[in-house]
């Protein structure tokens, strides 16, 4: 099984990793969103936590419950451009990111009136936006900057996709293929991530000094921004992006065809 290794996914697999009456329960990786999805194509991985573009792309089953959301701000998927963003014709991505990429492409598209070309990235912002007008870094790259202190224009995502839809965003999910789809581990998450959101301090004290974040950032980023157990909304957010998504690439099929 493959689990995100953001700082955002610990509070959902700390009761897998921590509460007695759940460890060992599952062999237990971590990597960079793309990668759990990787894994999940290649039959590496049974189960992982995917991002959502994927859960699409691979036709997957999902455990309700929890993951990955935000509803306004999410803080760390931010978009930083050295022009108007309505002028933006390169675009440099995080390489370990698909459902943000997408997310970038449908909030300048139907936002801003562009889709840039794409130059997938390691998270370096500095040597990205010498690359290309503007940058996207997700997760703790993302955390890692300041966006008060950036002297260039910067859109938080997670805040622009609420603003379009008035729904939160899902960022991942806990997702497989149908025959690993098994009602029990729908619980068995479920109660891990409420094990974690239990223990946010603990989350804290061992994550802050680990990732080199100060604690009250890791405080705020884990019980302001992130958004973890799931309600009806985040069902309907799904469908609502992977919608977008199918839309645009739609559109540029069409486009690339006439």
């Amino acid at each position: 099984m493959c689990a995100v290794s953001y700082l955002n996914t610990v509070p959902l697999v700390w009761g897998l990793l921590h509460d007695p009456a759940q460890r060992d329960i599952f062999d237990l990786r971590f990597a960079v969103p793309s990668a759990c999805a990787d894994q999940l194509a290649s039959g590496e991985a049974d189960i992982g936590i995917v991002p959502v573009i994927e859960m699409g792309r691979q036709k997957l089953d999902y455990f309700s419950g929890c993951g990955i959301a935000s509803y306004g701000p999410v803080r760390s998927i931010l978009l930083i451009s050295k022009v108007p963003f309505s002028q933006i014709r390169t675009l440099a991505t995080d390489s370990g990111s698909r459902t943000s990429v997408m997310l970038a492409r449908i909030i300048l598209t139907e936002k801003f009136g562009c889709d840039p070309q794409l130059i997938s990235h390691t998270p370096d912002l500095a040597a990205m936006l010498g690359l290309a007008d503007a940058a996207l870094l997700i997760g703790d790259a993302a955390l890692r900057v300041d966006p008060a202190n950036l002297p260039l224009a910067t859109l938080d995502l997670g805040e622009q996709w609420t603003e379009l839809t008035g729904l939160p965003m899902v960022f991942a999910v806990w997702a497989g293929h149908k025959q690993h789809i098994h009602e029990p581990y729908g619980q068995v998450f479920l109660d891990s991530c409420r094990y974690g959101l239990a223990h946010i301090e603990d989350i804290v004290g061992q994550e802050a000094p680990a990732r080199g974040f100060p604690e009250a950032l890791v405080r705020e980023y884990l019980t302001r921004y992130i958004r973890f157990e799931f309600s009806d909304p985040h069902y309907t957010a799904i469908d609502t992006y992977l919608k977008h998504a199918a839309a645009l690439e739609r559109t540029l099929v069409q486009g690339v065809s006439l």
